[in-house]
C-alpha cells in the first residue's frame, strides 16, 4: 500500500518540484525504509528494490523534462531485464537515495544503472535493460534519443553492462535452441 502512496506523492508533488537534468545526467531521489518495506530480517526486503527502482526511473524521466511529452506520445516504458548486486542491507527507518542514470544503448535497448546509497555507502547496484512501446510496438531507440533532444555521441557502455548483455544473449540462445530441436 505504501508504494501506491509513494507513486501518488511522486506524481502530485515530487515531479512538480524536481530538478532538471540533461539526458545523461544522474537523477537522485530520496526515500526512507518504512517498517512495511522491511522483512523479518529487519532490513529492506528484496522485493522492494525493483519497486523503488520503478519510481526512481519515473522520476528520472520527469527530471529530464520528458514526462509530459512521453505521456502525450503514449510511450510506455517496459523493463526487459534487470540484475541486482546486493552489497549491504538497508535498515528500518534508514534514509537512502537512489541514483539513476543512462549508461548506454544499442540498436534495440537502453541500459540504466541504479544505485541505492546512504550515509553508510552503496547498498545495491542494479542494471536495467528496457524499451518504450506505443500501441504494442517498440519505439525505435533512435526515435527515443531524438525525442529526448540528445545529439551527442553514443556512449561506450561500462564493461559490466557489456558482459551482462553477453550473458543475456547466452540465456536467450539456450532457450531458443531446445525449441528449434523440438520442431525438427
Amino acid at each position: 500500500m505504501n508504494l501506491y502512496f509513494r507513486l501518488f506523492w511522486l506524481f502530485v508533488w515530487r515531479i512538480r518540484h524536481c530538478n532538471h537534468i540533461d539526458f545523461l545526467g544522474t537523477s537522485r531521489i530520496s526515500y526512507r525504509a518504512l517498517p512495511l518495506d522491511c522483512d523479518i530480517n529487519m532490513h529492506l526486503t528484496n522485493s522492494r528494490y525493483p519497486a523503488f527502482l520503478d519510481l526512481a526511473r519515473t522520476y528520472m524521466i520527469a527530471e529530464m523534462g520528458l514526462m509530459k511529452r512521453f505521456l502525450k506520445l503514449k510511450w510506455l516504458p517496459i523493463v526487459n531485464a534487470s540484475e541486482f548486486t546486493f552489497i549491504k542491507d538497508i535498515k528500518p527507518l534508514e534514509k537512502f537515495d537512489i541514483e539513476t542514470k543512462i549508461v548506454g544503448w544499442d540498436e534495440k535497448y537502453f541500459y540504466i544503472e541504479q544505485r541505492f546509497v546512504s550515509n553508510r555507502g552503496v547498498h545495491c547496484i542494479a542494471h536495467v535493460r528496457g524499451v518504450f512501446v506505443c500501441k504494442g510496438k517498440q519505439v525505435p531507440i533512435n526515435t527515443l534519443i531524438a525525442e529526448a533532444g540528445y545529439e551527442g555521441a553514443m556512449l561506450e557502455m561500462p564493461a559490466e553492462v557489456v558482459k551482462w548483455k553477453q550473458f543475456l544473449q547466452v540465456k536467450k540462445d539456450q532457450n531458443i535452441a531446445p525449441k528449434l530441436s523440438q520442431v525438427a
